[in-house]
C-alpha cells in the first residue's frame, strides 16, 4: 500500500474534448475528508456502445441531463469526463475498506476521491477485469427484475452486445424451457456458446416467446422482437438509440395480440423490487453474479490507460466484435 505522505496530489483522467477527440488531463487530487475514500484505479471498462456515442458527440441535446454519468464532469458534447465502470483499491478511508478492492461508477481516472456510499466492495472471487462489468450486469439485473421470467418460459434476447450478453448470461441460470440469443452476426455464436446459450440468426429465431429482452438498439431488432412474442407477450426494451428515433411497428396485429412493450432503465430500481432493494443492493447483486467465470467472454482485450485516447478513437470508429474493452492502470 502506498505511503499516504508519498501519494501524488494530482490525478489524470480521460476527457472527450470535442467530438472525435479525447485526451488525458492532469488535475489536483483533493484529500479525502470524513466519510470519503481515496481510490487508486486498477482497471476500468469502456462500454463501447454508449461511450462511442459520447466520443462522436451524438448524445441528443434533449437527453443531456438524463445521460449524465454519476461522477461526470463537463457537459456534452464536450469537454466531458465520462465513464462508469471502474475498479480500484482503497488507499485512504475507513479501516474496513483500506486495502480492499471496490467498484465505482466513475470515469476513467487513475486516482479519485468518492463518498464511502459510492463504492461497493468487490467479492474476493471476482477478478478485477471481470468486476468492471458490474455496471452492465446491474443494468441486466434491473431488466430481469422488470421482466420477471417464470419457470418454463420461452425467452429470446435480441442483440448480443454488451448489455444483451449480460442479460443472456443471467437468464442462462433460470429454469427456462427455451433461451435464444438472437443476433445477425454469425460470429456471436462463440460468445453465446461461452455463455451457455443458443445463438440464432434473426430469421431463424423461434416464436411464441413469453418474454423478449431487446438490446440491439436497432429498429429492425425491435420489430423482430415483437414478431417473436406469443399472444399477450411482453418485450422489455433495454436499448438506447442516441439521436435516432426508431420506427415502432404498432400496426398489423400488435393490438389484436395484446402485445406489451416496457422500458427498463437503470437509473431507478425496477418497481417490482423498489420497496425492498436499494441501488447499492442491486449493484452488490451484480457483483456477486460476477463470480461466474462465463462473464469473461464479454471482455474484448485490454490496453494501458496512457493509450486510451487512441483506443477510444479506434473503438468509436467501428469495432463490432468488441463488447467491453478493459483499461489497465499498471
Amino acid at each position: 500500500m502506498t505511503d499516504v505522505a508519498q501519494q501524488p496530489r494530482t490525478c489524470r483522467a480521460y476527457w472527450t474534448v470535442e467530438p472525435g477527440r479525447g485526451e488525458l488531463r492532469t488535475a489536483p487530487l483533493p484529500a479525502p475528508g470524513s466519510g470519503e475514500v481515496l481510490v487508486r484505479a486498477l482497471r476500468s471498462g469502456v462500454s463501447r456502445g454508449t461511450e462511442s456515442l459520447v466520443h462522436r458527440g451524438l448524445v441528443p441535446a434533449r437527453v443531456h441531463e438524463r445521460m449524465r454519468a454519476p461522477f461526470q464532469e463537463g457537459a456534452f458534447p464536450g469537454p466531458v469526463k465520462y465513464g462508469y465502470l471502474s475498479v480500484g483499491v482503497v488507499e485512504q478511508g475507513p479501516e474496513r475498506l483500506v486495502g480492499r478492492r471496490v467498484f465505482a461508477l466513475h470515469p476513467h481516472q487513475d486516482r479519485y476521491v468518492l463518498p464511502v456510499s459510492a463504492v461497493i466492495p468487490v467479492p474476493d472471487g471476482v477478478p478485477s477485469e471481470r468486476a468492471v462489468l458490474a455496471g452492465s450486469v446491474e443494468t441486466a439485473v434491473n431488466a430481469l427484475w422488470e421482466a420477471a421470467p417464470r419457470f418454463g418460459d420461452r425467452v429470446a434476447v435480441v442483440g448480443a452486445g454488451m448489455i444483451g450478453a449480460c442479460a443472456a448470461a443471467l437468464l442462462a441460470r433460470f429454469p427456462l424451457a427455451r433461451l435464444q440469443l438472437v443476433d445477425p452476426q454469425r460470429s456471436r455464436a462463440g460468445l453465446a456458446g461461452a455463455l451457455g446459450v443458443e445463438h440464432v440468426l434473426p430469421e431463424d429465431a423461434a416464436g411464441e416467446c413469453d418474454v423478449v429482452v431487446h438490446a440491439s438498439s436497432t429498429a429492425a431488432g425491435l420489430a423482430r422482437g415483437l414478431e417473436l412474442l406469443g399472444d399477450e407477450g411482453e418485450l422489455i426494451e433495454m436499448s438506447w438509440y442516441g439521436d435516432e428515433d426508431p420506427a415502432v411497428p404498432l400496426g398489423a396485429d400488435f393490438h389484436a395480440r395484446r402485445l406489451q412493450i416496457r422500458a427498463s432503465q437503470v437509473g431507478a430500481v425496477a418497481p417490482a423490487r423498489r420497496a425492498r432493494r436499494t441501488t447499492a443492493d442491486r449493484l452488490a447483486t451484480a457483483l456477486d453474479a460476477l463470480r461466474d467465470p462465463r462473464f469473461d467472454a464479454l471482455l474484448s482485450g485490454s490496453s494501458p490507460f496512457e493509450e486510451l485516447p487512441a483506443t477510444m478513437a479506434r473503438l468509436a470508429g467501428g469495432a463490432p466484435e468488441v463488447l467491453c474493452h478493459v483499461v489497465r492502470y499498471d
